[in-house]
């Protein structure tokens, strides 16, 4: 088989495009589907302070608030912080106050000298704590067992500063749910490899932990307060290293939250998300950008080849060579990642949601305006 000179230049480029996406699968992600799952401690080695941000959250603290208010850890206390909200929230927050004695609610209310933005509500949380080591997570979490804090504490050697944990979409019916819980799975898979190679780069709000003392050392958010996300993966990206930065996977520690239903909210949520990653260290932005810029020309480039036929059928094998290897180790992860249901979809969400992250790119550049609630 004769290839042009043009043929030969494509299906290069291709090659090394496989070999590019190869290495972060074969080298990156696969050390996660491989790590054997920590286990959960036998006691608990120190108190905890876990702080949720509330703003108009009625009815998800309703619902979901008892589970971390119950969790079998023997000294432990929840800090909400009402950040002003107008719904049903301070009568629901009192109501709880009334039964369990470890809730403490900090209220931010509205005023002029307001520096409005969840990270203001995490600090005055944080300010609150009584406890050195922090747990995060979010109104419309939902513990997945009463051990949660028991698997988020700090390790017995207490070297760590920061812990990173998961924290899966609950599952409903259609499409957009199914490529939410996907790219949740693949931004997860790639914080928590990459954490496990000992270049720890963010980690996601609804579920980690910190010490105070590390967030007053380097004060707070002082770097990027005026970047209205932010409070969990920019924070994470400053002062984690591979000597402070541990991980947790075991299905008990997990926290699952509620999704978007609606495209466009999800559309605003990732928007955020998009924005704040500009502020990595530019090392990290460089690994992300290198991995998502790779996967782009993979594709394009083999959609290129299907129009020169005696070269298509080289680029079909390279492409079905991908598909086999990725096939081998994510549908794997996403059962240790709680998504199961999404294995037998991999090919298809794969595609899609490389597809939308280029959209959501090509948007974040027109659309600035993003905020809190």
């Amino acid at each position: 088989m004769e290839l042009t000179l043009l043929e030969s230049c494509l299906l290069g480029a291709l090659v090394f495009c496989f070999a590019v996406s190869l290495y972060f699968s074969l080298f990156i992600h696969l050390k996660l589907a491989l790590i054997k799952v920590e286990e959960l401690p036998a006691q608990a080695a120190k108190p905890l302070s876990v702080i949720i941000c509330a703003r108009n959250e009625a009815e998800n603290l309703t619902q979901y608030l008892p589970a971390v208010l119950q969790q079998k850890y023997p000294d432990f206390e929840v800090i909400v912080v009402n950040d002003r909200s107008w719904d049903k929230t301070s009568d629901i927050l009192e109501g709880f106050a009334a039964q369990y004695s470890h809730l403490k609610i900090v209220t931010v209310a509205e005023g002029e000298k307001f520096i409005a933005g969840k990270k203001f509500a995490v600090t005055m949380g944080i300010k609150a704590a009584s406890h050195e080591w922090l747990v995060f997570t979010d109104a419309d979490c939902q513990p997945a067992s009463e051990n949660w804090l028991m698997g988020m504490q700090p390790s017995e050697n207490y070297k760590n500063a920061i812990v990173l944990g998961y924290s899966p979409y609950m599952r409903k019916r259609g499409l957009l749910n199914s490529l939410i819980r996907f790219e949740t799975f693949f931004t997860a898979v790639n914080y928590l490899s990459f954490a496990v190679k000992g270049m720890p780069y963010m980690g996601v709000g609804r579920n980690m932990a910190y010490k105070k003392s590390l967030f007053f050392k380097n004060k707070g958010f002082a770097a990027h307060m005026h970047i209205p996300s932010g409070d969990d993966d920019l924070f994470v990206n400053a002062h984690a290293n591979k000597d402070n930065t541990e991980i947790r996977i075991n299905p008990e520690t997990h926290i699952w939250s509620v999704p978007n239903t609606s495209f466009g909210a999800y559309l605003r949520q990732k928007k955020r998300h998009f924005g704040a990653g500009k502020f990595y260290k530019a090392k990290h932005k460089f690994i992300l950008s290198v991995q998502i810029i790779f996967q782009f020309l993979f594709y394009a480039l083999f959609i290129a080849l299907l129009f020169f036929k005696p070269a298509l059928y080289v680029a079909c094998g390279i492409f079905a060579l991908s598909l086999i290897i990725r096939s081998f180790i994510y549908p794997r992860l996403l059962k240790r990642l709680n998504y199961p249901d999404l294995r037998w979809w991999f090919p298809v969400l794969d595609i899609l949601l490389f597809i939308f992250l280029v959209f959501n790119g090509i948007l974040s550049i027109f659309v600035k305006k993003v905020k809190w609630k």
